[in-house]
């Protein structure tokens, strides 16, 4: 821990998908904790409103460019974060999409839009910077997946897929590089008050409020706290595990 009590003093941390909602709550948390944030999206400009709050707190913060369904795309921006900051020491796969329908109803391009950005996107970035992590032999890698992937739900057959793959991919990865001290989590949000979740209807937020011991919709924030837990080194002891932030839905 450095002088000012912040843990992440000096660590690089790359979060995907910071431009809003979970994402940007992950990507202001680790940089009130002294990381260096790039904040990732598809659109560099969409990140400005992330990067504005972090500098505006005195945190550091970068705006990058990045489609994770794109190994070019991800290669470049690894290439890129290394010639200008020299290492990563934290990677936050957090970009995903939805596109829900009953499986009958499913275009195959909703299957292949939310498999490719959910889980493929994940396994292009980790692969990315696995090898700079393995070198310096230290890293954090915290897999962004949903308590859906663990429990199913109906309509969502292409995202709890996707969702399913995370968490068997981190497990498999934790095994892979945890000699080299790499870590490799993953947090699995329940229902959390996101752009995601506000198309939602007052009923099936009203259902979906029933199945929740704590008895709200969670925020970005409780996430990022688990996320800011996992980055740090309170838990150099932990890997391969899924931490549930979900209200109790899913016990």
């Amino acid at each position: 821990m450095s002088v000012n009590g912040k843990q992440l003093e000096g660590k690089v941390a790359v979060v995907t998908g910071g431009s809003r909602g979970i994402g940007r709550a992950v990507a202001v948390a680790l940089a009130r904790e002294g990381a260096t944030v790039i904040v990732c999206s598809r659109n560099r400009d969409s990140n400005k409103d992330t990067t504005d709050q972090i500098r505006s707190e005195g945190g550091s913060a970068f705006p990058y460019q990045i489609d994770v369904t794109d190994k070019e795309s991800v290669s470049a921006l690894v290439h890129d974060v290394l010639a200008d900051f020299d290492h990563i020491d934290i990677l936050v796969n957090n970009a995903g999409v939805a596109a829900d329908n009953l499986l009958l109803r499913m275009k195959e391009a909703e299957w292949d839009t939310v498999v490719n950005t959910n889980l493929k996107g994940t396994f292009n970035c980790t692969k990315a910077v696995a090898r700079g992590m393995i070198k310096q032999r230290s890293g954090k890698v915290i897999n962004i997946t949903s308590v859906v992937g663990m429990i199913g739900n109906a309509g969502q057959a292409n995202y709890c897929a996707a969702k399913a793959g995370i968490i068997g991919f981190t497990k498999s990865i934790a095994r892979e590089l945890g000699s080299r001290n790499i870590t490799v989590n993953c947090v699995a949000p329940g229902f959390i008050e996101t752009a995601m979740t506000g198309t939602l209807s007052d009923k099936a937020k009203e259902e979906a409020l029933k199945l929740i011991p704590l008895g709200r919709l969670g925020k970005p924030e409780d996430v990022a706290e688990i996320v800011r837990f996992l980055a740090s080194p309170a838990s150099d002891y932990i890997t391969g595990e899924v931490i549930r932030a979900d209200g109790g839905m899913a016990m």
